[in-house]
């Protein structure tokens, strides 16, 4: 890939965020940054991956809110009195280290972790945001047998909730609302969509559109507003 791009994505839970992310990092032939960025910091720290685990992107106040390390051998952003601050929040200022740093080596796509908030202004940057409907959502994550069937729904609200108070911790910013701006999330088959491209930058124009996907049918592939099927 000739230019650079970094995609990042926020998700709902349930929505496919890192399956979507990895499609795209294949096709794309670049790396995909997401529970492994949670390794990282890990290993960073010199503590373990469970444990980081637990205050990854929350702000909720678990005991390890207040566990504080021990100096470190930390990059010169990241200094070693930043070890006095909870967990949560060594965790957050050094995936944001990790973050930039993994996006200035080249084309990468990053799931969650406000990289779109810690990228901002980076050239090249693509940001994205997954939801679903609600049955969708619960769907896959009974399929995924992370939770007993009656406590399905009332974790994937726990965990939308984390992440949008996590949003507006660290970002200073609402979570997003995917439902104002699109009507629909989950389309069935033989669902009509509309498509409508954006006017293309000076100098550029409309190539047409092109779909991988089998069983998916494109009206006009030629026409910058059309319908796919």
């Amino acid at each position: 890939m000739a230019k650079q791009v970094v995609v990042t994505i926020g998700r709902q839970f349930g929505s496919g965020g890192h399956e979507i992310g990895n499609l795209l990092a294949e096709r794309l032939d670049i790396p995909l940054y997401d529970n492994n960025l949670v390794r990282m910091a890990a290993e960073r720290l010199g503590i373990r991956e469970a444990t980081v685990q637990t205050v990854d992107e929350t702000t909720l106040n678990s005991f390890l809110t207040g566990y504080v390390l021990a100096p470190l051998d930390y990059s010169s952003s990241f200094q070693a009195v930043e070890c006095t601050q909870p967990l949560n929040e060594q965790v957050y200022d050094l995936q944001c280290e990790i973050i930039r740093k993994l996006a200035a080596k080249g084309s990468c796509v990053m799931v969650g972790r406000c990289a779109d908030y810690v990228l901002d202004g980076t050239e090249g940057l693509i940001r994205v945001f997954l939801y679903a409907d609600i049955k969708v959502r619960e769907e896959r994550v009974r399929e995924r047998n992370l939770y007993a069937d009656k406590d399905v729904l009332k974790n994937i609200h726990r965990i939308d909730r984390e992440r949008r108070d996590y949003n507006r911790y660290y970002a200073g910013r609402d979570w997003e609302k995917p439902e104002t701006p699109v009507d629909r999330a989950y389309y069935a088959q033989g669902d009509t969509v509309k498509l409508k491209a954006d006017d293309p930058a000076d100098g550029m124009e409309f190539k047409g559109w092109k779909c991988d996907i089998e069983g998916v049918t494109i009206a006009d592939p030629t026409s910058p507003e059309t319908t796919f099927t």
